[in-house]
């Protein structure tokens, strides 16, 4: 059942009409005919092969693929491949040299998290997520006393990753941007 209003001078449908019953008489509009249309619609065209490609030249050069050639057979047949088994001692991954560690400058205080339980020293050269935080923020906080000379210093690293770290790793920053007019109503915590 579809309801029709007049109201105002304009034409009111009720909610059933609406919706899925008009987006498919649209849809369905003149289906037959756009279908003739799009099937007799000229094909495109595949691409012209290149010139060197023609009928003549793939065939023969499927044929020389396929092709018995029995020089390359001959030289083939005397090649000899001898295949040994590496000793046992080779299989075994060389050890480096004993990794030299250093101990932790700074971490968290407790375990909060049970996974760094473990952790009492990094390599030299590297630092933990805590330790490259205590860095940032120290380097934050006063620039001129840790420079990254001092800080590829105080913790091993070397001192083109700490400038790369010092330049493109930012510790999290608030600003807080002050209203421009006074008239403006603030939101006051409670």
């Amino acid at each position: 059942m579809v309801t029709i209003k007049f109201h105002g001078g304009g034409l009111n449908l009720t909610k059933e009409i609406m919706g899925s019953r008009i987006t498919r008489v649209f849809r369905n509009f003149n289906l037959e005919n756009r279908v003739h249309k799009e099937i007799g619609k000229v094909k495109p065209l595949a691409a012209p092969r290149h010139s060197s490609l023609q009928n003549n030249e793939t065939s023969e050069l499927s044929e020389s693929i396929h092709k018995k050639n029995d020089p390359l057979l001959t030289l083939l047949k005397s090649v000899y491949v001898e295949s040994r088994e590496p000793p046992a001692q080779d299989l075994q991954p060389k050890r480096m040299e004993a990794e030299v560690r250093r101990p932790l400058k700074f971490s968290l205080p407790g375990n909060p998290y049970g996974f760094m339980a473990d952790i009492r020293d990094v390599p030299k050269g590297k630092l933990s997520i805590v330790e490259a935080l205590h860095v940032l923020n120290q380097h934050k906080n006063s620039p001129k006393t840790w420079t990254p000379e001092n800080l590829a210093q105080e913790y091993s690293l070397d001192l083109k990753d700490t400038k790369g770290l010092l330049e493109f790793f930012v510790p999290f920053d608030i600003k807080i941007i002050p209203p421009k007019s006074e008239g403006m109503k603030q939101i006051k915590e409670s």
